[in-house]
C-alpha cells in the first residue's frame, strides 16, 4: 500500500526585540542559567505584564509581509499547563482573536515554480523556559532565561507532502523574516523552531489520518530526516495493521528516530480563557500603514527584479536573493562592474566556497564588492585570463590587494600581443613534429583533443598567461595550414 504524507507545521519565531513582551526585561543569547529571569515571568505576586509595543508591530511588519489579514481587535489568553519550565503554569498567548490571519505565503521550488502555503494565523505568546538535561547527573536543571521571550508563532494549513516541500518552506519563511528585520532566524540559538504535524493517508484517499507533532526541530537538515525517519514509522505500523497514536513526539537527531514525549493535547486541555491583566490590541488603519511604509523589498520582488533587470537565470537569483547580505554584495558589485552574469558566477562559485571552508559570513569577507567587481573588470577588458584570475582571487583574500596591485605585484598580465603568441606557437609546433603529425593524421573530432597538448605547451612557456582565445585561433590556423 502507498501512503501521503499530509504535514502542517509551526514555526516558533524569536523576535528581534531586545526587550521581553511582558516585562521589559532585557534578553541576551548565551547568558548563564536564570540570569535573565524577572518577577513578571515568575509569576511572582502583584506583578502585572506590560506589552511590549514593538512586538506587535514586528507581528504586524510580518502579517503584511505576507499579504494576510490583520486583527484590528486582537486579545491575549492564557493557556494553561503544567510543566517545570513554567512556573506560572501557564503562557501568555492568543487563541482566541490572534494578531495575524489568513494569508498566503507563496515558495518558490527548484524548478521555478511557486508553492502556495495557506498561513492560517500567526499570534504573539510569551516563550516558556527550557529545561536543561545535561548539565547534572540523573536530574535536570531550568533554565528561565528564555522565558517572556516574545514569539510569534506562524501556523500553517496542512499543505505540505513532502520533505522538500516543508524545507523549501521554511527556508522562503527564514529569508522573509530577515528582510523584514523582525528576527535574525538562527535556528541553532532557538530563535527559530518548528514543529511538524505529520500524518499518513493512503494515496487517492481524502481522509486525514491520525497526526503526531514532532516537536522544536531546530535546523533545516532534522527538519527534512525527521520527516523521512516518522514517514517509516507510520508507515511500518500502519502496514502491519496496527493504528498511530496522537502523541507530541521529539526528534532524536543522534539516532534519527522520533521519539514519544507525551499524548497529544487538544485546545480545551488547555482550558485557554481571557488574559485578565492584558487589554485587547486595537489596531487602526493608520498604524498598518505607517508600518506598511516600513517594509523593505522583499524576496520575491527582488528575484523578479534580478531576472528582469540583471537578465539571470531563475537558478541563480534563487541562489542570490534569500540572504539580504549577498544580495546587496552582488549588488554593489554590479554596480562597480556592469557584468551581472559573471558577478553572479564568482559569488556563487568562488567566493562563496572561501566563505564557506573559513566559515565566514558574506559581510565578513576580507574581499570587498568593490575588490571582486576589480577583478571582475580585469577579466572582461582581457587584462586576465581566468586561471590568472583565480590566483589574483587567492591573492586578494589572503590580504595583498586589489585586483591591480597583485596584478603589478605577481606579473600575471595577460599576454594579448599576437605577435609574441605567434612565436611561441610556432616554436612549439617545431619541437613537436611527432604531435603534429598525429594531428594531421587524426579526424575532426581527434583533433580536439590533440590539440590540447599545444596548448598546454605554449601556456606554459608562457607562465600561464597567454590569452587562450588568441592563442586558440593562432594555433588551429598553424595546424591547419600544415596538413
Amino acid at each position: 500500500m502507498s501512503w501521503e504524507i499530509v504535514m502542517g507545521l509551526e514555526v516558533h519565531l524569536q523576535l528581534a526585540t531586545q526587550s521581553k513582551i511582558f516585562s521589559g526585561s532585557s534578553t541576551q543569547f548565551g547568558a548563564s542559567p536564570n540570569e535573565q529571569a524577572d518577577a513578571v515571568d515568575l509569576g511572582m505576586p502583584g506583578m502585572l505584564p506590560v506589552l511590549n509595543e514593538e512586538a506587535v508591530r514586528y507581528a504586524v511588519k510580518f502579517g503584511l509581509g505576507i499579504g494576510a489579514r490583520i486583527g484590528e481587535r486582537s486579545v491575549f489568553d492564557r493557556k494553561n499547563y503544567f510543566y517545570p519550565d513554567l512556573p506560572k503554569g501557564y503562557q501568555v498567548s492568543q487563541f482566541f482573536a490572534p494578531i495575524v490571519s489568513e494569508g498566503v505565503f507563496e515558495v518558490p521550488l527548484e524548478d521555478g515554480t511557486l508553492f502556495p502555503i495557506r498561513i492560517t494565523r500567526a499570534h504573539l505568546e510569551e516563550d516558556a523556559g527550557k529545561s536543561v538535561h545535561d548539565i547534572f547527573t540523573h536530574e535536570t536543571g531550568i533554565d528561565l532565561n528564555r522565558a517572556g521571550t516574545p514569539l510569534l508563532e506562524i501556523v500553517t494549513e496542512p499543505d505540505f507532502r513532502s520533505a522538500d516541500q516543508a524545507v523549501a518552506y521554511l527556508k522562503t519563511l527564514h529569508s522573509l523574516v530577515t528582510y523584514l528585520g523582525i528576527s535574525d532566524g538562527n535556528m541553532a540559538e532557538g530563535s527559530m523552531r518548528c514543529d511538524i504535524n505529520i500524518s499518513l493517508r493512503e494515496k487517492g484517499s481524502e481522509k486525514l489520518g491520525t497526526r503526531t507533532e514532532i516537536k522544536n526541530v531546530n535546523s533545516f537538515r532534522f527538519v527534512e530526516r525527521a520527516i523521512y525517519s516518522e514517514y517509516e514509522r507510520q508507515a511500518d505500523i500502519l502496514e502491519s495493521g496496527g493504528t498511530i497514536t496522537q502523541e507530541t513526539r521529539l526528534y532524536d537527531a543522534e539516532n534519527n528516530v522520533t521519539r514519544s514525549m507525551r499524548s497529544k493535547e487538544v485546545a480545551n486541555d488547555y482550558r485557554y480563557f481571557p488574559e485578565p491583566d492584558l487589554l485587547p490590541i486595537v489596531i487602526d488603519e493608520a498604524y498598518i500603514e505607517a508600518v506598511r511604509a516600513t517594509l523593505p523589498e522583499l524576496p520575491g520582488a527582488k528575484r523578479q527584479r534580478f531576472i528582469e533587470s540583471y537578465g539571470l537565470n531563475d537558478y541563480d537569483a534563487a541562489l542570490l536573493v534569500p540572504h539580504h547580505d549577498m544580495a546587496d554584495y552582488f549588488e554593489a558589485v554590479v554596480k562597480a562592474c556592469n557584468a551581472a552574469k559573471p558577478a553572479a558566477n564568482w559569488i556563487l562559485g568562488d567566493l562563496s566556497g572561501a566563505l564557506n571552508r573559513n566559515e565566514v559570513s558574506i559581510s565578513e569577507s576580507p574581499i570587498t564588492a568593490e575588490r571582486l567587481a576589480g577583478l571582475i573588470t580585469r577579466i572582461e577588458d582581457g587584462t586576465l585570463s581566468s586561471k590568472l584570475a583565480k590566483q589574483v582571487f587567492d591573492a586578494m583574500w589572503d590580504g595583498e590587494g586589489d585586483a591591480d596591485d597583485i596584478i603589478a605585484a605577481r606579473g600575471l598580465k595577460q599576454v594579448n600581443d599576437s605577435g609574441a603568441l605567434e612565436a611561441m606557437v610556432d616554436e612549439v609546433i617545431a619541437n613537436s613534429p611527432d604531435q603534429v603529425a598525429q594531428y594531421r593524421a587524426a579526424d575532426e573530432a581527434k583533433r580536439k583533443k590533440l590539440s590540447g597538448f599545444f596548448v598546454g605547451q605554449i601556456m606554459k612557456a608562457s607562465q600561464g598567461q597567454a590569452n587562450p582565445q588568441i592563442l586558440n585561433a593562432l594555433l588551429l590556423k598553424k595546424l591547419d595550414d600544415q596538413s
